[in-house]
């Protein structure tokens, strides 16, 4: 005979607020395929993944989840699922193939169709407008260390603003700045794979201030009711300990990781250590006078990516790193318990950290969680089932620091599940699986895991089930 622990058997389930979003979420370049159809030209990701050695196992996007071509089967799918929102990216290449002039019609018809079968399921379009994938041609003139594409990006925004401003009401500017800055111009290790520190700071104040024309134009042509937001990958930093050299090193990727888009966009300016930290690199004569009034331009959300801790302590990293200015000063540590397929370590607890500090330093913006998910060597067994009871536990716990950060005063509205479908994950190409539902890419078969199932029901009744009701081991 099985007895259950008492504090197993009284435990009783976590309750979200009726409005409260339930989505998963993707990206273009990651899921469509379709790259050289309909008009659509390189990106930097087309370019990038084709240069050998730079992606795993030689993968590019080029055919993906061929989302392109199954639109329609994968928001039944969603359906399904009981997904109340859709978080998307538009593909700027798709749209505007060489980053100027006029729109392509044929990319945004294909937008057209997906928003309207959206709504035609009673899901709620979400959409980036850049998840990353610049136009070759603008990175050919500079990218993102050059201030016109900041200019450029307000052009497409409002090429796509004009086609589908009536029947989206919840925009995204950016989605994760950050790496695109870092990654992309600092380390190198994501397109367009550049190493060049200074060039990574300039290009991090002119996707700030993409995002603040972005917001400019998409007050003038979306539906007067739009949410206008933007998403950031924050990083839950922690010194190693509470020693002061350790908490410099702390400070000081806090000032590259969330200060230099958290200052900017929300008060007007770039903060003193931050610039006193990087001043052997620049001196910021690339912030020009008006830049920080655009930049700060009010929006109605900020979205949260969250994955897992950044543990910081005194000490040098190695170069190249995404840490301009910061490597002699700073090393990096990963946090005790279970790990993920990335290798990242499972700590719910930095997504709560998160949540509560965004509370207290900006009390009147609302929040969504807008990627939160986990990596796991997931495969179909011979009856077609995909189990993955480490993903749902991941997604528990997470669940469970959103509910308590709620709790205890955070306005978040929403949570938003990476990934919709497995995909291509940038330099891991395809091996490795974000998905709720797994995709044979091979076949293009979409099998929806466990964890598809168990967050649909968390959806559907708005609630976490206490650990007696739910499976065995994952409390």
């Amino acid at each position: 005979m099985t007895t259950t622990a008492p504090h197993l058997a009284t435990a009783s389930p976590l309750t979200f607020p009726p409005t409260f979003r339930w989505g998963a979420a993707t990206a273009a370049y990651q899921i469509e395929g379709a790259a050289n159809e309909g008009g659509r030209t390189a990106s930097i990701w087309d370019t990038f993944s084709r240069t050998p050695g730079k992606v795993r196992n030689g993968d590019t996007g080029d055919i993906a989840a061929d989302h392109y071509h199954r639109m329609r089967e994968d928001v039944a799918l969603m359906a399904e699922l009981g997904l109340t929102d859709y978080r998307f990216s538009v593909s700027w290449p798709r749209i505007q193939p060489t980053g100027r002039g006029p729109a392509n019609q044929k990319g945004l018809d294909f937008y057209r169709a997906l928003v309207d079968e959206l709504h035609a399921h009673h899901i709620r379009p979400v959409l980036t407008l850049y998840h990353w994938d610049l136009p070759q041609e603008l990175e050919d003139a500079g990218g993102w260390p050059e201030r016109d594409t900041a200019q450029r990006f307000a052009d497409y925004t409002a090429l796509v603003a004009e086609a589908l401003g009536d029947r989206v009401r919840t925009w995204t500017t950016l989605n994760e700045p950050w790496c695109a800055a870092f990654l992309g111009y600092a380390e190198g290790v994501h397109a367009p794979g550049r190493t060049e520190p200074e060039a990574a700071l300039r290009a991090a104040h002119h996707l700030n201030l993409a995002h603040g024309l972005a917001v400019g134009v998409l007050r003038d042509l979306v539906h007067p009711s739009s949410e206008v937001s933007l998403t950031l990958n924050l990083a839950a930093v922690r010194p190693l300990t509470d020693g002061p050299a350790d908490r410099d090193a702390a400070r000081r990727i806090d000032a590259l990781a969330n200060r230099i888009f958290l200052d900017p966009v929300f008060r007007g300016h770039y903060a003193q250590d931050l610039r006193a930290d990087t001043g052997l690199l620049t001196d910021w004569s690339f912030v020009r006078d008006g830049d920080l009034e655009i930049t700060s331009r009010p929006i109605d959300a900020l979205g949260i990516n969250y994955y897992t801790p950044t543990v910081v302590a005194a000490g040098s990293h190695p170069v190249p790193s995404p840490w301009p200015a910061a490597p002699a000063h700073a090393r990096f540590l990963q946090a005790p318990g279970p790990r993920t397929a990335m290798d990242w370590p499972v700590d719910a607890g930095g997504l709560y950290e998160l949540l509560t500090r965004l509370r207290d330093e900006l009390p009147d913006t609302p929040l969504i969680v807008t990627e939160n998910g986990a990596a796991y060597d997931d495969y179909t067994d011979p009856e077609g089932e995909v189990h993955d009871p480490e993903r749902i536990a991941y997604l528990r716990s997470h669940l469970k620091a959103v509910h308590r950060a709620m709790a205890e005063g955070a306005d978040v509205r929403g949570y938003f599940l990476w990934s919709l479908l497995d995909n291509f994950e940038w330099a891991y190409g395809y091996s490795k699986r974000f998905g709720m539902v797994h995709v044979d890419f091979a076949s293009q078969r979409r099998t929806p895991k466990n964890s598809a199932r168990w967050y649909a029901d968390v959806a559907a009744h708005g609630r976490l089930p206490g650990v007696n009701c739910d499976q065995p081991g994952l409390a």
